[in-house]
């Protein structure tokens, strides 16, 4: 009989420590676009991440089949200077969101596999740091390409 409690609380254990949802599954990603730059130039990849969960989302990196690497950076300016730095995560606040958007935190993709195009659709896979996954489709558009529309 004690084996069998034993084994009820090791099972509901394992249950309750499952039941955890991974962060990937707590964010939404909208307006997702790439700006394509000419002569092989790393292209600049945007998008809005809402999270609904009631802890942080960390965003530690991101990949691509279309790019040999994909980078987290943040433009900033300081002085009248432009400056880009390289990010080891972005944090999406619990019942919040962050916009990846031209002059703030973006993907730099960086060596594309394939000759890209405006209306071309690129996946991205954007890992957190709970090793959840969330795969989306961004649209790729052209280096004058502000974001609006």
């Amino acid at each position: 009989m004690q084996r069998h409690h034993f084994s009820l609380l090791l099972a509901g254990l394992l249950l309750a420590g499952g039941a955890r949802a991974a962060q990937a599954d707590h964010v939404k990603a909208s307006h997702a676009w790439i700006r394509l730059l000419p002569a092989g130039l790393p292209a600049g990849g945007y998008v809005t991440l809402d999270n609904d969960g009631s802890q942080a989302a960390r965003l530690t990196n991101a990949s691509s089949p279309d790019y040999a690497s994909v980078m987290l950076h943040q433009s900033t300016e300081h002085n009248g200077m432009s400056q880009m730095t390289m990010l080891d995560h972005l944090d999406v606040p619990a019942h919040g969101m962050v916009s990846l958007a031209p002059a703030g935190y973006h993907l730099m993709m960086m060596k594309a596999d394939r000759a890209l195009k405006p209306g071309d659709k690129v996946k991205v896979i954007l890992r957190f740091a709970d090793g959840s996954t969330l795969p989306v489709d961004f649209l790729a558009r052209p280096a004058n390409a502000t974001g609006e529309g």
